[in-house]
């Protein structure tokens, strides 16, 4: 008889208003032989909301490494393991990876049932370019070192979106002020899906104004979004030194050649420099008689 091997479900939870709990996530939930929390009295609050009573273990950040052996033994044994942070899409600057990525090197299946993000609610609520954004989690909590991560990031192109905590959201807000200058938009959104919901916009300047006028702006759970840097713009070509470039070029090594070396001195695109390598190599050539 061939033993049935165990499977591991990441679900996500809702981040504060429980009707956001999907049917598929409360199936999983009522049908799990264990449920990996990260913090079982939050997770707890949840199932006893839903009518819901099955086996917890807490997996958080300090105790997952001990956990995973644990949990792999139960899925080598055949039981369904469903992985849960508080709140939200487990992984997503919360517990999980060591465990997804054992099971998935151990040969179990792993399954997601998608639902609530903090990160996406965020960006479809923003009116910020939403395309192409990148996830950066929580900033440094030391000021030198949260400043150096802003640097770094201050000609990114691509919409930022950040988790804070309230008491540091100020300090953040004008860390990003210095870094990527007070005009840069960005949206604080509060409490998202809560009773207390809130977003606020406004250039980072308008944002710290805000946050020193408004006793609720530093309250509940935050989710910052702000927009990328202006794209930088391609350095003009002088069209008499592309030229000059190519010609001498071309006397030693054929077009295509001749075309890469030119873009690299001048600055031009490799198709800038091509078209005009075959224009002036094949003005060169001698015409049929």
């Amino acid at each position: 008889m061939t033993k049935v091997r165990g499977t591991l479900q990441v679900v996500a939870t809702p981040i504060g208003n429980l009707a956001d709990l999907s049917p598929r996530a409360r199936e999983a939930l009522a049908a799990a032989d264990v449920i990996a929390a990260e913090d079982t009295r939050r997770t707890l609050q949840l199932l006893n909301s839903v009518g819901i009573s099955r086996p917890l273990v807490s997996l958080y950040e300090h105790n997952e490494s001990q956990r995973v052996p644990q949990l792999l033994s139960r899925l080598a044994a055949g039981e369904r393991v469903v992985l849960v942070s508080d709140a939200g899409t487990p992984l997503l600057s919360d517990p999980g990876f060591e465990l997804v990525r054992a099971a998935a090197d151990a040969g179990f299946a792993v399954h997601t049932i998608p639902g609530p993000s903090a990160i996406t609610a965020a960006l479809a609520a923003a009116g910020l370019p939403a395309q192409r954004f990148c996830f950066e989690g929580f900033l440094p909590a030391r000021a030198g070192e949260r400043r150096a991560a802003l640097a770094a990031l201050a000609h990114e192109e691509r919409t930022l979106v950040f988790f804070e905590a309230p008491h540091r959201i100020a300090a953040t807000l004008a860390d990003m002020a210095a870094e990527f200058g007070t005009a840069r938009e960005a949206v604080v959104a509060r409490e998202l899906t809560k009773t207390h919901e809130s977003l606020y916009r406004g250039t980072l300047a308008q944002l710290i104004a805000l946050a020193q006028a408004d006793e609720n702006f530093a309250r509940g759970e935050l989710t910052l979004v702000v927009r990328g840097a202006a794209a930088a713009a391609e350095p003009a070509t002088d069209p008499g030194a592309l030229r000059r470039t190519v010609d001498l070029l071309l006397k030693e090594m054929p077009p295509g050649r001749a075309a890469a070396v030119a873009a690299q001195l001048t600055g031009a695109t490799r198709a800038q420099a091509y078209a005009l390598a075959t224009r002036r190599e094949a003005g060169a050539k001698p015409a049929k008689p």
